[in-house]
């Protein structure tokens, strides 16, 4: 057995030694030049359908010279809404809880928010001037950023851990 042990590992050193001798004579002999071939032509161009953009709403003026932001110049977080140049600043919310992530509808008819008024931080919508906070979800997650979709439907938001996507 031992016998044949050895001749086992005669054999495996010498294909070792022979791989090794035949690569180094490939590698040390110069590459030849592969042949060139002619650029195959360019096939022409395959009409694709003509894409048309998808329009969004216009926002009415109101979204462009009104900014909605957050305060606590109240003694916690509120939701107010300004003109752009700073003026008719104006108080929207009025609760105990934190208010905040105002964002615009398209047609700067509705603001979406965050809002912790149900001891949980929750989606909110409101009409521009403040009237009709209504909660839009409901769920034992922290909801954040809500973003309106360009049709002014749907309110995305990001609750820990999820992403959801919410209709109005």
């Amino acid at each position: 057995m031992r016998k044949l042990t050895i001749l086992c590992t005669v054999i495996l050193v010498v294909s070792l030694l022979v791989t090794l001798v035949v690569g180094c004579q490939q590698q040390a002999t110069p590459a030849q030049t592969p042949p060139t071939l002619a650029p195959a032509p360019t096939p022409p161009p395959v009409p694709s359908p003509e894409l048309k953009p998808t329009p969004s709403p216009t926002p009415e003026p109101a979204t462009t010279s009104r900014i909605a932001f957050v305060s606590n110049r109240d003694g916690n977080e509120e939701i107010y809404v300004m003109d752009a140049d700073g003026s008719n600043q104006t108080r929207l919310t009025n609760k105990w809880s934190y208010e905040s992530a105002p964002a615009w509808s398209p047609d700067g008819k509705l603001i979406a928010f965050l809002s912790n008024w149900d001891e949980d931080y929750e989606i909110y919508v409101m009409d521009a001037d403040g009237s009709h906070q209504t909660r839009l979800t409901n769920n034992p997650d922290f909801d954040m950023q809500p973003a309106w979709s360009p049709d002014g439907k749907r309110i995305a938001s990001v609750p820990i851990g999820t992403e959801m996507v919410r209709s109005i």
